[in-house]
Formats: C-alpha cells, sequence, structure tokens
C-alpha cells in the first residue's frame, strides 16, 4: 500500500520552495504540520513514537540555539555600546605607553619614562630626527627598579628648540660595567578612538599620527 502523503490528504498541493527569500517554521505551525502528519499516517505503518519524540526534539534544538543566538547578539550590542562610551571618555587624555617614538609641537618637549627590572648606575636618553642625526643625550643618573621618568625639554645639544615633528626616543641603562638597551615608555595625548569592527577592540590614535592597540598602555592620566 502506498504510504498516504500528509499534504495530499488535507487537500493542499506540495509547497514550492521560494529560493529567493529565506522561509521560518515557527513553533505553532510546526506542531500543526506534526499533527496533521500524525493524524494522516499509514495505518499499516504507523510513525514510531520515537521518531515523533525525535523531530520534537530537534525542533526544540533548533529553537534554542536561535534564542542563544539573539541572546549573544544583545550581549555583543551591549559591549559595543560599553566600549564606544569607554572611546569617548578616552579622547583628550594623556598615556603613559611602550613607544619609541615622541611628539615634539609648539615648541614643547616629551616625557617619558623607563621600565627597570633592577637597579642601575645610570639611564642615557638618545634622541634622534626623523633622518637618524643625534639631535640630544642626557643622563638621568642612577635609578632604582620600577619606573624612572624622564623629560626632554625639545632642545637640541646646542641648546636650540628643535622643529616640530615626530622623534625616535631609545634609552640604555647600565649595569655595573655592562650597557643594554631598554624601551621607553612615552607620554602622548589622544587625539580620537577608533573602534574596531564587530568589537574587535580599541585603537587609540595619538597626536603626531601614531596609533597603538590599548593592550600598549601603561597609565591613562
Amino acid at each position: 500500500m502506498n504510504e498516504i502523503n500528509a499534504f495530499d490528504s488535507l487537500g493542499i498541493g506540495q509547497p514550492t520552495v521560494d529560493n529567493s527569500a529565506r522561509t521560518e517554521l515557527g513553533q505553532e505551525a510546526f506542531m500543526t504540520l506534526m499533527m496533521a502528519q500524525f493524524r494522516n499516517q499509514d495505518p499499516f505503518e504507523p510513525m514510531d513514537n520515537g521518531d515523533f519524540l525525535g523531530q520534537l526534539a530537534q525542533f526544540g534544538t533548533v529553537s534554542g540555539i536561535d534564542e542563544l543566538n539573539g541572546a549573544f547578539s544583545g550581549l555583543q550590542s551591549s559591549i559595543q555600546s560599553d566600549q564606544a562610551l569607554q572611546a569617548a571618555n578616552l579622547v583628550g587624555r594623556t598615556v603613559l605607553a611602550e613607544s619609541g617614538t615622541g611628539s615634539v609641537s609648539n615648541g614643547g618637549g616629551v616625557a617619558g619614562a623607563v621600565e627597570l627590572p633592577s637597579s642601575v648606575s645610570n639611564v642615557q636618553i638618545e634622541i634622534t630626527d626623523a633622518s637618524g642625526q643625534l639631535v640630544r643625550r642626557f643622563d638621568i643618573g642612577a635609578q632604582q627598579a620600577g619606573v624612572s621618568r624622564f623629560n626632554w625639554d625639545g632642545l637640541n645639544d646646542s641648546g636650540q628648540q628643535v622643529a616640530d615633528g615626530q622623534y625616535e626616543i631609545a634609552a640604555r641603562v647600565q649595569y655595573g660595567n655592562e650597557i643594554e638597551s631598554v624601551p621607553t615608555l612615552i607620554e602622548s595625548n589622544i587625539a580620537s578612538v577608533t573602534l574596531g569592527r564587530g568589537g574587535s577592540g580599541l585603537t587609540l590614535n595619538l597626536a603626531g599620527g601614531e596609533q597603538m592597540s590599548l593592550a600598549r598602555v601603561r597609565q591613562i592620566n
């Protein structure tokens, strides 16, 4: 005996699939279809209870996943809103971050620091311009372990104010008779903040054009 088709028994034609638009089967429609299938099944080959329950469980799983995806979408939107608010609060502030570049503007200088794992007998700071020319070298003397700050007044070795622009800043420390290079931490103003797509993170756009991630920041003033 041929198996009775649920759609034929209900007097309706087989539905066609419209590939131009996505269709969704709601819970009420799903239950209606399931009951029609149950009532019009082949009496000689009835649907197994396990199959019926399995279809219900499958629908419940898909419905649960949709609800979970909706919850995650809401959470993502909330995180992005928090990041946007955080970004707005950062603009105009000063950060101390690991960088080898300092920006001189309006006849000013550059403030920075070095982070030392142990005491040193001397810290030497070297400033070079964009062409690699040494413009200033000075010592800040013996320093204890921790963060030691320094200030460059923007003057070259001849005592003249340097031109506005970007300058490379390097630090060397002396441990007894040994001299080593260490990273510098430079103070910079945050001109703007870029929020990554999909909440991928914040990028700080510093005065002078340098960009850096928030992970590189040691201190926000």
